[in-house]
C-alpha cells in the first residue's frame, strides 16, 4: 500500500490546527456526502421504517430483539488437525461462546486432499485440515452437535463438507431434524470477490439448488445458504455495492430455486445472510436497516412469498478484517468494538469479532479471549440492548438508510438491463465495480481523504510487536500421514463404486446429488477425491481478467 509517511507539518497542514483535517471531506467512507445537519424533513414516511418484528422490518425482525435474547456469539476459529481445533472450540465454549463457527484450511477449501501437490505448504495454516469423515468426527469430539449451533465458512466444497458434517452427526446418534447451524456455500460471491470455486458458474448454481431442496426436506433447522456480503467488503466494496450485489445473489437464489419448482415459502426461509460490519459507524447500521427492508420488499412484492418468515431476512455479522491493521495492532481492538456495536444497533443474529492480531496470522487464545469479551461487554455492560432499536427515527440513519436503499436499487436495475447475476458474473461487470471502487479509496489514503490512524497519520517510527500463532511445520506432515493412512485400511471397492455412482448423477441434469454425496461420505471417500469425481464432470472456470 503506497501510503505517504511524512509528518503532517511535511504535507502542509498546520500544526495549530487538526493536521489531519486539511483534505478533510464530508461523506461516508463509501462516499455518500454528509449533511451538516438533519432534520425531521429527512424522514421517510412512518410506513417505511415500521415497528419491530413487522413487515418490512427496518428495525428488526424480532419484536423484543435482544431483550427476548442476545445474538448468537460465534467465534470463527480453526488451525491445524481437526484435533487441535476441537481444543480451540471447547475453549471458546467454556468462555461463554454460544454458537461454533469453522474457518477451513486453504486446501479443504478449494477441494483438495492434504496429501495433494497443490496443498504443499497450506495444511492447516489458515484454518483446520478436513480430508475424511475421521477428520470431522474428531473436529466435534465431545461437542454433542444437537446441542450447538454450527456455522461453516465453506464454498465450492460445501456439499461435500456439509455431508460429512451430517454423517459425523449421525456416528453421534444425533438425528439431522436436530441440527442448527449454517452453511455458507454462497457460490456467486465467490466468482465475484473470494475466488475459491471448484466448477463453472452455471453447474455451481445447480448445486446450490440441489442443497436447498436437500436442507427443506431433510434438515429442517438447517440454512442451506448463507449468502455472503463479507467477502464483497473485504475485496473493497461499498456499502452500497455490498448491500446491493448480496441481495442481488440472494435473488438469484430464490429464481433459481423457484425455476426448479421448489416452494419459495418453503426453501427461502432457510437462506440466511452474513454482512460486514466496517468502521463507518452509522453507514454501517443504515446498510443492516435498508438490507432487511429491501428484502422483505422484494420477497413479498416480487416473488410472490406470503410466508412471513420468508420476507425476514436473518443475518450473522463480523467485523471488517480490511479495517484491521499490521501497525499498532492493539488499536484493532478498538476498531473491532464500534464496528461489533454498529452490528448489534443494525439488529444482527449472530456476531463473530476479529482479534487484534488477525491482519498478522491466526489469533491466539489470549486475542479470541478478547475479541469475545468484547461482544460479552456490548451486551450486558453498554445497555444498548435494553431497549429495540435505540436509533429508530434518527433523522441521520433514517435519511441514511432511504439513501443506501436507492442506491441499491439503482445497482438492481442495472444488473436486471444486462441478464442477471450470472452474466454480469460472465462479462465481469461486479469485479470491476469492486476493483474501481477499492481503487479509488486507496487514492483518497494516499492523499489524506481517509485517515486510518497508525498507517497514514499518527505513526510511530518504531512498531510494537505482539506475540502471534505459529503453526508447527509437523502439523501438515501429520495431516499427510492421516490421510493415506484412512485410505490404506478403508473399503476401496466401496469407493470407487460411489464415486463412479456420483459422476453418473452429476451427468443426469435433473438427478439429486446430495444423497451421494453423503453415501460416498459413508464410504470413506475424501473430500478432494468427492471434488474431482464431479470436476470430471461439471469442469472448472477460469475467469475473464478484469484491468
Amino acid at each position: 500500500m503506497a501510503i505517504d509517511y511524512r509528518k503532517p507539518s511535511d504535507v502542509g497542514f498546520s500544526e495549530s490546527a487538526d493536521p489531519y483535517r486539511g483534505n478533510r471531506q464530508y461523506r461516508t467512507l463509501s462516499g455518500v456526502p454528509i449533511k451538516a445537519l438533519y432534520t425531521e424533513e429527512d424522514l421517510p414516511d412512518s410506513g417505511r421504517i415500521g415497528a419491530p418484528g413487522q413487515y418490512p422490518f427496518t428495525r428488526g425482525i424480532h419484536g423484543t430483539m435482544y431483550r427476548g435474547r442476545f445474538w448468537t456469539m460465534r467465534q470463527f476459529a480453526g488451525f491445524g488437525t481437526a484435533r487441535e481445533t476441537n481444543q480451540r472450540f471447547r475453549f471458546l465454549l467454556d468462555q461463554g461462546q454460544t454458537g461454533l463457527s469453522v474457518a477451513f484450511d486453504m486446501p479443504t477449501l478449494m477441494g483438495f486432499d492434504s496429501d495433494d501437490a497443490h496443498s504443499l505448504g497450506e495444511v492447516g495454516r489458515e484454518g483446520v485440515a478436513i480430508d475424511s469423515i475421521e477428520d470431522m468426527e474428531r473436529l466435534f469430539e465431545n461437542i454433542p452437535l444437537d446441542q450447538v449451533s454450527t456455522s461453516m465458512t465453506i464454498n465450492g466444497p460445501g456439499p461435500i463438507i456439509w455431508a460429512m458434517y451430517l454423517v459425523a452427526a449421525e456416528r453421534q446418534g444425533v438425528s439431522w431434524d436436530k441440527l442448527r447451524g449454517t452453511l455458507q456455500a454462497d457460490i456467486l460471491k465467490e466468482y465475484i470477490a473470494q475466488k475459491e470455486w471448484l466448477f463453472p458458474p452455471r453447474p455451481s448454481m445447480r448445486v446450490i439448488v440441489d442443497m436447498m431442496a436437500f436442507a427443506t426436506e431433510h434438515v429442517p433447522q438447517w440454512n442451506s445458504i448463507s449468502i455472503s456480503g463479507y467477502h464483497i467488503r473485504e475485496a473493497g466494496a461499498t456499502a452500497a455495492q455490498e448491500l446491493a450485489f448480496t441481495l442481488a445473489d440472494g435473488f438469484a437464489y430464490v429464481e433459481a430455486g423457484i425455476k426448479a419448482g421448489l416452494d419459495v415459502n418453503a426453501f427461502a426461509p432457510r437462506l440466511s445472510f452474513f454482512f460486514n460490519s466496517h468502521i463507518d459507524f452509522f453507514e454501517e447500521i443504515a446498510k443492516f436497516r435498508a438490507a432487511r427492508r429491501i428484502w422483505a420488499r422484494h420477497m413479498k412484492e416480487k416473488y410472490g412469498a406470503t410466508n412471513p418468515k420468508a420476507w425476514t431476512m436473518r443475518f450473522h455479522t463480523q467485523t471488517a478484517g480490511c479495517s484491521l491493521t499490521a501497525q499498532q495492532p492493539e488499536n484493532n481492538i478498538v476498531r473491532t468494538a464500534f464496528e461489533a456495536l454498529a452490528g448489534v444497533l443494525g439488529g444482527t443474529q449472530s456476531l463473530h469479532t476479529n482479534s487484534m492480531d488477525e491482519v498478522l496470522s491466526l489469533p491466539t487464545e489470549k486475542a479470541v479471549k478478547i475479541a469475545l469479551r468484547t461482544q460479552q461487554i456490548i451486551a450486558y455492560e453498554t445497555g444498548v440492548t435494553n431497549t429495540v432499536d435505540p436509533l429508530a427515527g434518527s433523522y441521520f440513519v433514517e435519511a441514511l438508510t432511504d439513501e443506501l436503499e436507492r442506491q441499491a436499487e439503482e445497482y438492481f436495475a442495472r444488473i436486471e438491463e444486462m441478464g442477471g447475476v450470472l452474466n454480469g458474473i460472465e462479462n465481469g461487470f461486479f469485479q470491476r465495480e469492486i476493483a474501481e471502487a477499492s481503487y479509488r479509496y486507496q487514492k483518497e489514503l494516499e492523499n489524506h481523504e481517509q485517515i486510518m490512524v497508525g498507517v497514514n497519520a499518527f505513526v510511530e517510527s518504531q512498531e510494537e510487536k505482539i506475540p502471534i500463532l505459529k503453526i508447527n511445520p509437523e502439523v501438515e506432515r501429520e495431516q499427510v500421514r492421516a490421510v493415506s493412512e484412512w485410505r490404506r485400511h478403508r473399503d476401496q471397492a466401496a469407493v470407487d463404486n460411489h464415486l463412479e455412482r456420483l459422476r453418473a448423477k452429476c451427468r443426469d441434469d435433473d438427478a439429486p446429488l446430495m444423497p451421494e454425496i453423503v453415501a460416498c461420505v459413508r464410504a470413506g471417500a475424501t473430500e478432494g477425491e468427492i471434488a474431482l469425481a464431479m470436476k470430471e464432470v461439471f469442469g472448472t472456470w477460469r475467469e475473464r481478467p478484469v484491468f
